[in-house]
């Protein structure tokens, strides 16, 4: 058996990487780390002042709690074992025990905008983490960047990710939307407010305006926010209670479901925006509506972690010949292939 192991972060990409991993699990040794850093950044985690992050507070808490839960292997920092092929859901920072590994990236889902952050960590060469997602894929630290859509395929290109290393394969927990009609949250009709956490990463939120401009849409129908898990939800309800105090106010839930039965939904920069868009609902939100449609993850039935998980048991038997692979064809040809 061959060791793998799986960098987990968000709640969102712990479900992706196990999804992954079940597919793997009969015939390899899977292991399961919480989202880890090196040096300065790891002593900030550990002293609690990255817990808006994945290194700390509610995600690596929910983190803990699902490996638990599931009864998965933890090897906390990467270091039982010596691993055959590592697993990533992010390259913002590539841990310095997986830089010799061979290491397949998984995108988690929808990358923030281009903004300053991002052209000042593209001009000045600055750590990849101070513009987040913005700059996923921009390491060049893995073999294989399994991503979401041929639009996405196009998009991180554009940003310079090598195209010999891109593999359309579609992310799971986004690829079969049509699932989350299925449910029984018990509101229907409503108007969901999608929250992101955009004042705890640093970046401008109006709230104020925001949701007085959710108010408006929602008219005479139900308002419901789901508050994103990185938010500071004291501060958050108590500002939704004060600008909108009919509203119903949610922590925590499957947001998917919520959006199922909504008739709008309104968001600001978030992942669920493609849901929304997916399931044909009235959609208001920051991001640009045409763009989200080229960049749609692939509605493949819940089959992109088995395709992952494909490229993982090749690149385990031949790394040289699976490499040779995805760099052979178009990327149109990877996606087509049967994984």
């Amino acid at each position: 058996m061959k060791k793998i192991l799986f960098i987990c972060g968000s709640l969102n990409q712990t479900t992706q990487m196990h999804k992954i991993s079940e597919h793997l699990n009969t015939d390899h040794e899977c292991h399961f780390a919480p989202y880890y850093a090196d040096g300065f950044i790891n002593l900030l985690a550990q002293m609690g002042w990255l817990d808006f992050t994945v290194l700390g507070g509610r995600h690596r808490h929910e983190t803990d709690d699902y490996l638990k839960k599931h009864n998965l292997p933890v090897d906390l920092r990467g270091e039982k074992h010596r691993y055959d092929l590592v697993v990533s859901c992010s390259d913002l920072i590539v841990q310095k025990n997986i830089r010799k590994k061979r290491l397949i990236l998984v995108q988690e889902g929808i990358t923030e905008p281009e903004g300053l952050a991002y052209k000042l960590v593209k001009w000045f060469k600055l750590p990849r983490y101070l513009a987040n997602t913005a700059t996923n894929g921009l390491s060049d630290a893995y073999d294989i960047f399994c991503v979401a859509s041929e639009g996405y395929a196009e998009h991180f290109i554009r940003k310079g990710v090598r195209p010999e290393k891109v593999a359309v394969t579609g992310i799971p927990n986004f690829d079969n939307v049509q699932e989350f009609n299925k449910n029984d949250f018990p509101f229907h009709g409503h108007v969901l407010v999608a929250t992101s956490p955009l004042r705890e990463t640093f970046r401008f939120d109006d709230r104020k305006a925001f949701i007085q401009k959710c108010v408006q849409i929602a008219g005479n129908r139900k308002l419901i926010f789901k508050l994103h898990p990185l938010e500071n939800a004291e501060r958050a309800m108590r500002e939704i209670l004060k600008f909108a105090p009919e509203s119903i106010v949610f922590t925590h839930g499957n947001v998917s479901h919520i959006i199922a039965n909504a008739e709008v939904v309104i968001t600001q920069q978030s992942t669920v925006t493609f849901v929304a868009v997916a399931l044909d609902k009235e959609v208001h939100t920051n991001l640009d509506i045409a763009d989200l449609k080229k960049l749609m993850p692939i509605q493949n039935g819940d089959s992109s972690a088995a395709h992952i998980a494909r490229i993982c048991s090749r690149m385990l038997l031949n790394p040289v010949q699976e490499l040779a692979r995805i760099r052979s064809g178009s990327r149109s040809r990877v996606l087509g292939e049967p994984f």
